[in-house]
Parts: structure tokens; C-alpha cells; sequence
């Protein structure tokens, strides 16, 4: 009983740990030993006790990480406490499966320590991976994104993506783990660690986090001397802090239309060739509504610049119409050039999954559209080159930027409302993962928020300028517009990939060695 409630305590700080890496917190370091406490607790236990273990350390961790959930649902979804509170903790719940399946497995790969040290990153980039797209996906701060602010450590990110990464981080765990067990002279399941292991392990991540390190530093080198190359175009991002309590009302449509007009306005002394306004910065639909339409063209004429504008917007098709979230591309002498639509939308926030078979179930946040996705990877032409534009959490998809940066998009443009949390920590982890977009694909990115935080990130993953939240702002800068693709843009997740491939491949033969063993004993 005891040594259940001792390794319970040790699997919730390890989830505790996790959390600590991420922004507000933002103690990055503690992402290279947070996993060794869950790790100590399946410590020659079955896979039972392994499942677990792994599920109180997700659900710690996603709970705490994912606490902004509340405030949103309380305060835009009009749900009581206890219900907004259950949501989390399901939702926390279902993320949770994925480090008990990780935690569960290491019990059943058997008492090689050398074999659970290799397999330690592979599962756990494996089940990152998985939870990237399973159920349409939500890859919130994978394992790698806490290293955001680490320029050296990052660059790999155009090889093998954040999963590169998260993989270091997570061997490096393992070697912690395994050279602790060594130094106390315990055991993994029945096998004795051996000097040579420990030795070994270390060397080996040493190595690692130092050729990491090269490789960034020549990277970051080289990735200076093409933006230095490159050929530049002034952006303005505009954050007019609108509030999000007032925002979808008629009565101060106006009002928020004459305050991005005005922030745009005093843009023109630095010049800009785009001014990006946030998502749904006009709260109504553009194009269509005349008044408060007239009003932003109006305030484009003054400019006479171009563009890109987050706004919702339909077609109508046959008898039905059908709603998205979108960005129009604005040139002041042809009113429009160019419309992206969102392509992955939030579940219960921008559309209803399964609504044909669960017809009770609705939208959490009450004032958002019921949208249709538009196509994956579409790109604006702007000038002479393309724009890649995301909407919201898109942005924390790598697959859709690669999308765009492989259609030859040369700049890529976040928009989003982040006004939802207020200031927890949802705008500080949502911004992180933005950096790692940049450095994938090398190409700058410029990033509008209604609220904050908005800002720029250079191709090699620096942050230029960032906003503070909940105020108004009008930040500009010089960005290059680069169009050689990386290798993680011509190749995309291939590490991820063949880790989930070993990962099921692993999993075949253990099940086909159960199965041996059931007719070895029917015999």
C-alpha cells in the first residue's frame, strides 16, 4: 500500500514536472529529467501498474497544463463550474492514454536495460506522433516545443521537425533513469544496470546534445547569410484588443472597425507593404455587410497598402449555405485578390463531430460559427511570391505549414483570437509552438493577434518582437521572403513516422510471442 501511494506521488510529479516546462512557468531544463520519477514508479512493475502510473502522470499533466479550459468554457460557453471542470478533466483524461500506453509498453519490452533506453524516445515520439492526427488531432506542447528559446538546440527542427526534439529530450530521461538505478544499485524488472551501460548512455547523449549543438550553430550561421540574401518585405501586425465580451455585438461593429483603421493608420510612417489584421478581426461578414464593409475599405484607400484580413464569411451552394473562417488577401485597387479558409477546425468549437449520430451534443463556446474546412496547403499569391496563412491553433499543426512552404508559399502568416484566455497561459504556449513553424521550414512568420501575443519569428526561430497581452499594439519589421525548402519540408515526419512504424512493429512480435507461448502451453 505504501509503495502504491509513493509511486502515485512519483508518477503525478512527474506530470507536474512536464507542466513546469511549458510557458507561463517556462522552466525549460526540467524537460530533460521530468520523465525519470514516472519511470522510477513502473520500475519492475506489470503492465497493469505501467498503465496506471502513465495515466496519473497524464492526467496531472494535461490538467494542469490545459487549466485555461475552464475560464473560456465558464465565461464564452456559459457552462456552470462543475461542468467546465468535468470537460477538462476528460478531456485531460483522454490525452492521459498516451503516456499510460507509453508507460505500460516499457513494462512488456522485459529486463534488457539497453532495449527499454532505445525505446523510451521511440514511444514516446510514436505516441506524439499519434496524437497529432488520432481523433483530428491535438498536438498541444509536444515534449520538444519547451525548448522554444533554445536557438542552438531548435535548428535540428529542419531535419526531423519538434519530434526530433522531443526524442533527445526523452533519451535523455532514459539516461538519467538508467544511470540513477545504477548509481543506487537497483534494478530494471530483474536485470542488474551495468557500469558499462551507464557509461555508455552517457557518452552516447553526450554526444548527441553536442553534435545537436554544432549542427545548430553552423545552421544558425548559414540561415543568417540566406536572410541577409533574401528579399525583404515590410509587415505590420495590428492587435486592437478588442474585447471578447463585446466583440460579436452589432452595436460595436463600428466601433472596433474605426480602431483597427486607426492603429493601421499610424502604421504609414514605417511603410509596410501588408498590414495583417487578426482572425475574425471584422466581426461580421465582409464583402457583404455594406456599412461596416464601406468602413474597412475606407480605411484601405487611406493606406494604399495591401491586406490580409481575418473575417468570417459563406457561399452559398444549391439551398444551403455554408459558413468559414477566413482570411481575405485586400489590395486597395481591386478590393479582393485572394481568400484562405480554415482548414482544420476546433472540435466543439468551430463545428460538432458526430453530429448526425449524437445530435445533443453543441459547440462549447457558444459565439463561434459552425464552419466547413476549406483545403489543405492553399496559398495566397501576393507580389511576387505566396503567402501561407493559418488561422488559430493551425499553427500548432506541422503538417499544414510544410503543406504551404511545399506550394512555395515564402512567408507564413499566423492570425488568431486569443482573447478567449485572458491572461493565462494559453497565449504563451500557443506562441511557443509558433517558433518551431518558422525554423521547420525556414521561412519568417508573422503573427496577429486580437489580444495578444502578436509578433514576428525569423527563419531560424527568433523571436524579432512579441506584444504584450491585452493591449493595443502596431509592431512592424523587415521579414525575408525565402523559398528554398528544408529538408523537413521536402520529406516531412519521416523520424516520427519510423518511429510509429518500430513502435507497431514492436507490438506485432510481442503479441505473436504471447501467442507462441498460450500454444507452447496448450501442449
Amino acid at each position: 500500500m505504501i509503495r502504491n501511494k509513493k509511486n502515485i506521488l512519483l508518477a503525478a510529479l512527474s506530470g507536474l514536472l512536464l507542466t513546469g516546462a511549458f510557458p507561463k512557468f517556462g522552466w525549460d531544463l526540467l524537460a530533460w529529467f521530468a520523465l525519470v520519477p514516472l519511470l522510477y514508479a513502473v520500475r519492475n512493475r506489470d503492465a497493469r501498474a505501467g498503465f496506471c502510473m502513465g495515466f496519473v502522470t497524464g492526467l496531472v499533466h494535461f490538467t494542469s497544463l490545459l487549466y485555461w479550459l475552464v475560464p473560456v468554457m465558464r465565461t464564452y460557453g456559459y457552462l456552470p463550474l462543475y461542468l467546465s471542470l468535468l470537460i477538462l478533466v476528460a478531456l485531460a483524461a483522454v490525452l492521459a492514454v498516451f503516456v499510460a500506453v507509453f508507460a505500460a509498453a516499457l513494462t512488456v519490452l522485459g529486463s534488457k536495460p539497453a532495449r527499454t533506453m532505445t525505446a523510451i524516445p521511440v514511444l514516446w515520439v510514436a505516441l506524439e506522433y499519434l496524437r497529432s492526427f488520432i481523433f483530428s488531432g491535438f498536438p498541444w506542447e509536444l515534449l520538444g516545443y519547451s525548448q522554444f528559446h533554445r536557438l542552438q538546440l531548435i535548428q535540428i527542427s529542419d531535419i526531423f521537425g519538434v519530434y526530433g526534439l522531443s526524442a533527445l529530450i526523452a533519451f535523455c530521461n532514459a539516461t538519467i533513469f538508467f544511470v540513477l538505478l545504477y548509481l543506487l544499485k537497483n534494478r530494471w524488472q530483474t536485470a542488474r544496470i551495468s557500469g558499462r551501460l551507464a557509461a555508455g548512455a552517457l557518452i552516447t547523449v553526450a554526444a548527441a546534445l553536442g553534435l545537436t549543438w554544432f549542427y545548430g550553430h553552423q545552421r544558425l550561421i548559414t540561415i543568417d547569410r540566406l536572410i541577409a540574401d533574401a528579399p525583404k518585405a515590410r509587415v505590420s501586425v495590428v492587435q486592437g484588443n478588442v474585447d471578447q465580451s463585446i466583440k460579436w455585438d452589432p452595436a460595436f461593429q463600428m466601433d472596433t472597425v474605426a480602431r483597427y483603421n486607426r492603429l493601421s493608420l499610424a502604421t504609414m510612417e514605417k511603410m509596410p507593404a501588408l498590414i495583417v489584421w487578426p482572425e475574425s478581426a471584422t466581426p461580421f461578414y465582409l464583402m457583404y455587410d455594406q456599412k461596416p464593409s464601406e468602413l474597412v475599405f475606407k480605411g484601405i484607400g487611406r493606406t494604399q497598402t495591401d491586406y490580409l484580413i481575418g473575417s468570417p464569411s459563406f457561399e452559398r451552394r444549391g439551398e444551403t449555405v455554408q459558413y468559414f473562417n477566413s482570411a481575405y488577401l485586400i489590395r486597395p485597387q481591386e478590393k479582393t485578390i485572394g481568400k484562405y479558409d480554415k482548414t482544420h477546425l476546433v472540435p466543439y468549437g468551430e463545428y460538432v463531430p458526430l453530429r448526425k449520430w449524437l445530435p445533443w451534443l453543441g459547440k462549447i463556446v457558444a459565439q463561434v460559427g459552425d464552419f466547413r474546412p476549406g483545403k489543405k496547403g492553399h496559398t495566397l499569391e501576393w507580389r511576387d511570391g505566396r503567402l501561407g496563412v493559418q488561422i488559430c491553433y493551425e499553427i500548432i499543426f506541422p503538417g499544414l505549414s510544410r503543406a504551404m512552404a511545399v506550394n512555395g508559399a515564402a512567408l507564413l502568416i499566423n492570425i488568431t483570437n486569443d482573447a478567449w484566455f485572458g491572461k493565462t497561459s494559453g497565449p504563451y504556449q500557443h506562441f511557443s509552438m509558433t517558433v518551431f513553424r518558422a525554423v521547420e521550414n525556414r521561412r519568417a512568420l508573422a503573427r496577429a493577434a486580437n489580444t495578444g501575443i502578436s509578433g514576428f519569428v525569423d527563419p531560424a526561430g527568433r523571436v524579432l518582437a512579441a506584444s504584450a497581452l491585452l493591449q493595443e499594439a502596431v509592431i512592424t519589421r523587415s521579414l525575408p521572403l525565402m523559398e528554398k525548402k528544408s529538408l523537413y519540408t521536402r520529406f516531412g515526419d519521416l523520424l516520427a513516422r519510423a518511429c510509429l512504424a518500430a513502435t507497431l512493429m514492436a507490438m506485432v512480435l510481442e503479441i505473436a510471442k504471447f501467442a507462441l507461448k498460450l500454444k507452447r502451453g496448450r501442449h
